[in-house]
């Protein structure tokens, strides 16, 4: 899987390593490339000199704002390693009808994954609201506070689409595929039925997360960043 791939002592919270926030529309870029939602150059690493009021000068290393939106996105991925790499002991193994049809024990984290993917579409919502005045996308994101209606009703609302419609539109529609398929059952877990979350659904969501990370980074690049002067919305 992608993690295979991830330097040695890198925990799965280093997806976010690499990205920063672009300083003219907030979109969510690379140091060394021009900005996907807005074009601006690529910026310079190299330290630059600062000439203080008493004449002496100091030089400062180049540093960027990173592209997290908070400290919980790091506690999220962290939150889905520990999940899947835990030792699944015997006692955990649940009693069922059917041992063949019996939920998995890692079945938290697959609502892990669902918690951390609604923050991240609310961030993106958040983002598209960005010239609307506070209290008005308050009281929209409390009236569309289901991630149903988000992606959905809400979407259209703000962008005339759909978050499904987007991905399919930037090339990821295996990533809407998934998407579907882990809410579709979520929800069934959620209501009743624990089955709903087995291995084969758990180890999707690994597989896909490093996918579906780089998915909503092109919808928010898209969606949620200010808009930058001559550009098209």
């Amino acid at each position: 899987m992608w993690y295979d791939d991830l330097p040695t002592g890198k925990s799965w919270a280093s997806l976010w390593s690499g990205y920063i926030l672009c300083g003219q529309c907030f979109g969510i870029r690379s140091v060394g490339a021009a900005c996907p939602a807005c074009a601006s150059p690529p910026y310079s690493t190299e330290p630059s000199t600062m000439r203080l009021e008493d004449g002496r000068e100091v030089t400062v290393a180049a540093c960027f704002m990173g592209a997290e939106g908070r400290y919980e996105d790091y506690v999220y991925l962290q939150m889905l390693e520990r999940e899947w790499k835990r030792p699944v002991t015997e006692a955990e193994e649940l009693i069922f009808p059917d041992p063949a049809n019996r939920p998995s024990a890692r079945a938290a984290l697959v609502v892990l994954f669902w918690s951390y993917f609604e923050t991240r579409i609310e961030r993106l919502l958040r983002g598209g609201m960005r010239q609307v005045p506070p209290v008005l996308a308050e009281d929209t994101l409390q009236r569309y506070s289901s991630i149903g209606s988000r992606l959905d009703r809400l979407y259209r609302v703000l962008f005339d689409t759909t978050y499904r419609a987007d991905l399919t539109d930037l090339g990821f529609d295996d990533v809407g595929l998934h998407l579907a398929h882990v809410q579709e059952r979520r929800n069934a877990f959620a209501h009743g039925d624990p089955r709903a979350i087995d291995d084969a659904l758990v180890a999707a969501v690994v597989d896909n997360l490093k996918r579906e990370h780089e998915a909503w980074i092109a919808v928010f690049n898209r969606r949620g960043t200010r808009p930058a002067k001559g550009r098209e919305t």
